[in-house]
Formats: C-alpha cells, structure tokens, sequence
C-alpha cells in the first residue's frame, strides 16, 4: 500500500517536541514510555482529541504520519479515557497506537494546529 492522505494518522505534539525528535532521529512520545504505545487519530478525530486533552495548550503541532512507512506495529484500540471525570460517551470507534518509536521517514508533515482544526489556540 502506497501513502495516501486519506490513510494518513496524525499526532498532536509541542513544536519543541517534534524539534527534539529531529535532533534524535525518531519521535518519541512520554506515553510510549508511560503506556507502552504512541497516541494518534485518524483526521476526523484530530478536533476531538485536541478539544479534550490540550485545550488552552500553546505551540501544539500536528504530525501528518504516513502509516505505510513506520517500522513499529500500529493498532486500531478503543480510546483512552478522558483527562477529566467525565466520562467518555459509549462508542465503538478505534483510535489508532503505534507501539515504538515514529521514524522522521514516516512523518510528511508538520502542521500547526490552529491551522489544521481551523481554530484559533
């Protein structure tokens, strides 16, 4: 299978994060060394995911992944619970984890998120 945007994952990190992940060689996330995985979404879960985990967060980035070239396996899994008390609504959709290290190969593109989810930080 050959990239194509519409099978692209994406990630929401710090601008300084992914800056550290090009001095490194590979993107990194805490959760990877806290969960064992790397959070991702799928484009129409960007919003969501950024509305509910990093609201009023500074400087975030979107990490356009092509999953074609990552060397790590990738799953599709139910979705971590929110950061709050809320419960997350009863849903069937699948978020997808990367279980290792994103290579710089697999990484298109780097969007800022403002832009990407069209709202403003």
């Amino acid at each position: 299978m050959t990239f194509s945007p519409d099978n692209a994952v994406f990630h929401i990190c710090s601008r300084q994060a992914i800056a550290d992940a090009r001095v490194r060689g590979s993107y990194h996330a805490e959760s990877l060394a806290q969960e064992g995985f790397i959070h991702l979404s799928r484009a129409h879960q960007v919003v969501p995911t950024a509305q509910a985990y990093y609201a009023g967060v500074p400087d975030l980035v979107v990490l356009v992944i092509d999953p074609t070239q990552l060397t790590v396996p990738l799953r599709y899994e139910p979705p971590a619970p929110l950061p709050s008390s809320t419960p997350k609504p009863a849903s069937s959709e699948l978020y997808p984890h990367c279980y290792g290290p994103i290579d710089l190969a697999a990484i298109v593109d780097v969007l800022d998120l403002a832009e990407f989810v069209g709202i403003a930080p």
